[in-house]
């Protein structure tokens, strides 16, 4: 696919006959784009996903050198009647990447544009078109200037324009490192459906349902896990934001360095009373104590700073990268270009938190202050279609990335390399004896427990299949 751009006077021959004869579109291209008055000529459709079974998206990069306010831009599709509006105060800051899932106002087909305009809806910035279907993703390499091509999905991070579709690893997937038996980890029907996140302290696996529930479970004496019924964890403890109101869809958790004693920290989708509304927020609950009801002593709302998704499409993992790791790995931040120094970020975990976008694939990292603010440090496509769950395994020094039936359970790991970015080191077929189920939830148990070479590994499955949201199986150590 080559890009039609023209410079210097014909260029600006071309705006002028695209006034008169408007937007021309030559199929499997770039649309020739108007000259514009930097740095608004420096935004550019980036990425395209057209599958529909995820989200229908448009991603925005700006190539320039400094920040373009896209408020009111407008997003079509091949015909003129297909609006999107970007909303207001949107900003596209320098090398910053921004997707905007479009499915709400129209579907991208098989055969079909993405063209971007400014707010008068009628000067065309950029545009692509495509005859087939992303698989998954249509992506410019390199980012903003480059021709598209088929790639792995990353939206709201950097093209994998190396990788294809195994997300960067150049390696095909291989069997499971570990046994491929696999045996229910719990009791029947203990927990119903919609289990989800999982972390294991210990002689303790944390469990977060979608519900707004949390639960404490202990050793069941057989190898699996069970309620436990101390302080009031026998049915799992409701969780509510910092209001003390609202049902957070919590659908990961995870810990610290510090334990459970340092609180324990919930991904959120969305607030399961205002269902139809994304609300990506990781909250801190203070888990001592008897009571039934957890209220939040932290939320940090992360809505605004990633590329929209459908409500039910946001957070589904989290985890905690120690800055002893990352730090000594050579780790990038990616806010300043430069190698991550914790010190800047003042008062926080002591790490960095990654959480996982089903409905982008993409994996990001932040600094959580404990002031409330911010700070996005990394973003990382995963190379699958969704990012169900993240566990980071200090044994091995590195990330897992686990994805669902979506993906037919596949599982990647990820390290730090030599550009300071994670990277994909390894692609894992699920276990041979693992159906492929809903599995949400994954935790890798600690060093410990590593016994002939191999130790414990769980899986939570969303949808209870045959009664039982617990599964057990092995990695090699």
């Amino acid at each position: 696919m080559t890009e039609v751009r023209a410079p210097g006077w014909r260029r600006r021959l071309a705006l002028l006959l695209a006034a008169v004869a408007g937007p021309a579109l030559v199929a499997g291209t770039l649309m020739a784009s108007p000259a514009q008055a930097a740095p608004a000529d420096d935004v550019r459709i980036n990425e395209v996903v057209t599958t529909g079974d995820v989200n229908d998206s448009i991603e925005l990069y700006n190539k320039g050198t400094s920040a373009v306010d896209v408020s009111g831009w407008i997003l079509k599709d091949d015909s003129n009647s297909s609006k999107y509006k970007i909303a207001s105060g949107t900003t596209l800051a320098a090398g910053g990447f921004r997707a905007f899932d479009v499915h709400g106002q129209f579907g991208l087909g098989s055969k079909d544009q993405a063209r971007l305009y400014l707010p008068d809806g009628s000067t065309l910035v950029d545009g692509f078109s495509w005859s087939e279907h992303s698989a998954p993703s249509w992506s410019r390499c390199p980012d903003g200037t480059g021709d598209f091509r088929a790639a792995s999905l990353t939206l709201g991070a950097a093209n994998n324009c190396d990788g294809g579709s195994d997300g960067g690893a150049g390696t095909s997937p291989v069997a499971w490192p570990g046994s491929d038996s696999v045996t229910t980890a719990d009791a029947s029907n203990v927990f119903g459906e919609d289990l989800s996140g999982l972390f294991q302290e210990g002689g303790v696996l944390w469990g977060a349902q979608n519900s707004g529930k949390l639960w404490r479970l202990v050793p069941n004496g057989s190898g699996g896990w069970k309620p436990d019924t101390a302080n009031g964890w026998t049915s799992g403890k409701a969780l509510r934001f910092p209001s003390g109101s609202g049902t957070p869809d919590s659908e990961g958790v995870t810990l610290t360095g510090a334990g459970s004693a340092g609180g324990v920290f919930v991904a959120s989708e969305r607030n399961g009373d205002a269902s139809g509304t994304s609300r990506l927020s990781v909250l801190r609950y203070d888990v001592g104590g008897g009571a039934g009801t957890l209220t939040a002593t932290k939320e940090w709302n992360l809505t605004s700073d990633l590329p929209s998704v459908g409500s039910n499409l946001g957070f589904e993992g989290i985890t905690w990268v120690p800055d002893g790791y990352l730090t000594g790995a050579g780790f990038k931040d990616a806010s300043t270009g430069a190698a991550y120094d914790p010190s800047r970020y003042g008062s926080h975990s002591g790490g960095v938190f990654f959480v996982g976008v089903e409905g982008t694939g993409t994996v990001h990292g932040y600094v959580l202050q404990d002031t409330g603010t911010f700070t996005r440090v990394a973003s990382v496509g995963s190379g699958m279609a969704g990012v169900m769950e993240l566990q980071w395994e200090p044994q091995a020094s590195r990330l897992w990335m686990v994805c669902d039936d979506t993906c037919h359970g596949q599982h990647r790991t990820m390290q730090v390399d030599a550009s300071g970015v994670f990277a994909t080191t390894a692609v894992y077929n699920r276990p041979a004896g693992m159906p492929d189920i809903n599995n949400e939830g994954f935790s890798v148990a600690g060093a410990d427990e590593c016994v002939g070479g191999s130790k414990p590994v769980y899986w939570a499955d969303d949808a209870n299949d045959g009664g039982h949201a617990l599964r057990k199986g092995s990695i090699s150590c």
